[in-house]
């Protein structure tokens, strides 16, 4: 599998669009690729993520269940390990906490207990992130949760054009792998997130992006800024204001957890000098500082010029109250003041 670049010119689509493009085209190219999860079939998801399937497939390759998250996951585990390749919805990622010992036990475990006898081609996807002042339960990220997992992939797209070739590489997998899309990147009137750079072009015809490269978002030379998800285009925001300060930085989206492309990470940094890993997962215990332990215990290939910086959700359940929301989610603004204390504070 390989990269493409957009072939279709002036082509745009949403980030759903793009995801749902990818599933509809691997369900028609092969019958063992079904839907199954709370809502995805005349709905078309909550989210709109399985928009148009049931009418085009039919109730039994996009299936309606239960509002049981256990199920849904049983169910997917054992169809994959029958054949099948099963796309399992949650719907919302905090929903993961009623069916975790499927996907810890159970799903990330089958492969290596059966003596690699048994595959597990299975993706489970779910919306993350805050922003819709959707409170505690319906706010979070979590995809360290999953990162930490052995056996599981996991993939964390920041838009269209990655949102549909990861899919395509997650559904032809034979592993099982967590595909995490942000709410906020979807495109959807009903979640007042319309915007022009979240309608980018995208091929028509099939593509695959393979897992473990990232990409280079901005050319830079002064600062490496590590984002994922919607944290790309936050940071995207507040390298054009530090540009305008004099300050030159460079974006890499990993694109994928696990694997993750840390030999891209370490070729900025022996430009740069300069860390800041940016993450609307939580602080303590979490991906941002699991990056910066990977370049401490590999100093030796490149020279930090400051100490590097991490910027994430702190130690708290995320409020309900927007104003509060915005105070632990990280923005532009706490980018931009993080920068500016890298490059004033040298090692």
């Amino acid at each position: 599998m390989s990269t493409t670049t957009p072939a279709t010119e002036g082509r745009k689509l949403p980030f759903y669009m793009a995801m749902v493009e990818a599933i509809r085209q691997e369900m028609a190219r092969d019958s063992s690729v079904f839907c199954l999860g709370e809502d995805v079939g005349q709905i078309g998801g909550v989210f709109q993520s399985t928009v148009g399937l049931h009418k085009e497939f039919g109730a039994e390759r996009v299936r309606d269940t239960p509002i049981s998250e256990t199920a849904i996951l049983g169910t997917a585990l054992g169809a994959a390990a029958q054949g099948m390749r099963p796309i399992a919805e949650l719907m919302f990622v905090d929903f993961v906490g009623v069916c975790y010992d499927q996907i810890l036990n159970n799903i990330s475990k089958t492969t290596y207990m059966s003596g690699g006898a048994v595959k597990l081609p299975l993706v489970i996807t779910a919306s993350t992130g805050g922003g819709i002042c959707d409170a505690a339960q319906h706010s979070q990220t979590l995809h360290g949760l999953f990162a930490r997992t052995p056996g599981i992939k996991v993939v964390v797209p920041s838009n269209p054009y990655d949102a549909k070739g990861l899919m395509t590489t997650a559904i032809r997998d034979d592993n099982p792998v967590v595909y995490l899309f942000h709410r906020g990147l979807l495109g959807l009137p009903v979640l007042n997130f319309i915007d022009a750079q979240f309608a980018t072009e995208v091929p028509e015809e099939p593509y695959a992006i393979p897992f473990g490269e990232a990409r280079i978002v901005r050319e830079g030379s002064d600062v490496t800024i590590v984002a994922f998800a919607q944290m790309v285009h936050k940071a995207r925001v507040a390298a054009a204001e530090l540009e305008a300060q004099g300050i030159s930085v460079e974006i890499i989206d990993p694109r994928t957890l696990v694997p993750l492309d840390m030999d891209s990470i370490e070729r900025s940094l022996a430009k740069t000098g300069r860390l800041l890993v940016v993450d609307e997962d939580y602080l303590s215990f979490g991906v941002t500082g699991e990056i910066i332990a990977r370049v401490a215990e590999n100093l030796g290939r490149f020279q930090l010029r400051a100490a590097p910086r991490r910027l994430a959700i702190p130690d708290v359940n995320i409020p309900y109250s927007p104003a509060l929301e915005n105070q632990v989610i990280p923005q532009a603004a706490c980018i931009v003041d993080a920068v500016q204390a890298l490059m004033n504070n040298p090692l």
